[in-house]
This record gives C-alpha cells, structure tokens and sequence, in this order.
C-alpha cells in the first residue's frame, strides 16, 4: 500500500491542495478511485464559500485541523465529499466533484452527488480523520500532466474565482 497523504499535503492554501489532489486515489470502505475534478472553497475571501461568515454549525468543521472529511447535503438529497484545508483557525475545504473508478462507466461518478451515492458515503462520514483513518483515506496514484481551470459550478457569487479544476481530456482518456 502506498503511503496515506499526511497533514502537511492538506495543511496548505486551499487552492493548491485542490490542484494537487487531481491523480489521487481515494479509498473508502474496501473501495476506490482516481480523483478527476475538485473545486477550492476558501474561508473570508471567498463569498461562495460555507465559511465566509465565520463559523456555524454546519462550517465549524471547516475551521479546524486539516485532513478532516466535510460531507454536507445540497438540495436535500445529495451528499457532497469536502476535505479540509488551511492551517486551523483559518477555513478551508476541497469538494471532490469528480472520481474515475475502474469498470464503472465515468457518468455514474462524475458529479459530487453522483460519486457520493456510489461509494455510499453519507453524512455520517464528516468529521473523520482521513489521515488515521484504515478505511478512508487517499494516497498518491498518478502523475498528473495537465489539467483545466475553469470557474466553479452552481455558484451565484464569487464567479470570478477560476478555482474548478478537471483532469485534461487526455489525462481521463489515460485512466481506462
């Protein structure tokens, strides 16, 4: 087994650790995938952010330690897979919008509800450490070449931020 990505891989500026997790593999329960679009939400800079005015009891989370999972519902019926980011104190989060998962065709797990609903993950995930965790966690998988910004989806404000990012064309055609 590859190394689990460690705190210091998340405990970095949001944006970053967005781009850098494209290529990963994600693990949960016996299950995996390569990471193929995330977004970067960011803390009081970022109006689209849950964060933005300060902690709640749905954004605590994003305020603590990095390298925590943060899964919260949207439209009343879609679980959304986050992880955090940012040094403590200051709130940072990465959706993972999209995941490659062999023998399973790419549509069934590349939207944030879609890949949740396929891995089962649910809100009763949020708060675990995915540094420690034997069961949920991610690690090094490809060497990613090239990939796309672009402005994040289902947004009202903060549009101008690019902080979407996908796997190039290329990229995903090399992962089947």
């Amino acid at each position: 087994m590859k190394s689990k990505l460690g705190h210091n891989f998340f405990n970095r500026h949001t944006v970053e650790v967005a781009i850098d997790l494209l290529g990963k593999k994600i693990y949960f329960n016996n299950q995996f995938g390569i990471i193929t679009e995330t977004e970067a939400y960011r803390g009081f800079d970022d109006a689209a952010s849950h964060a933005y005015r300060g902690p709640t009891k749905r954004s605590q989370i994003m305020f603590g330690q990095a390298g925590y999972s943060y899964i919260y519902l949207i439209y009343g019926m879609h679980n959304c897979l986050n992880f955090v980011t940012e040094p403590e104190g200051f709130a940072g989060a990465v959706l993972i919008r999209g995941i490659k998962v062999p023998k399973v065709i790419y549509s069934e797990t590349n939207g944030p509800g879609k890949l949740t609903k396929h891995f089962a993950i649910t809100r009763n995930v949020s708060g675990i450490n995915i540094i420690q965790n034997n069961s949920f966690y991610l690690t090094e998988a490809i060497k990613v070449q090239s990939y796309n910004t672009t402005p994040r989806i289902g947004i009202s404000v903060a549009k101008e931020k690019l902080w979407r990012f996908c796997l190039s064309e290329n990229e995903l055609n090399q992962l089947d």
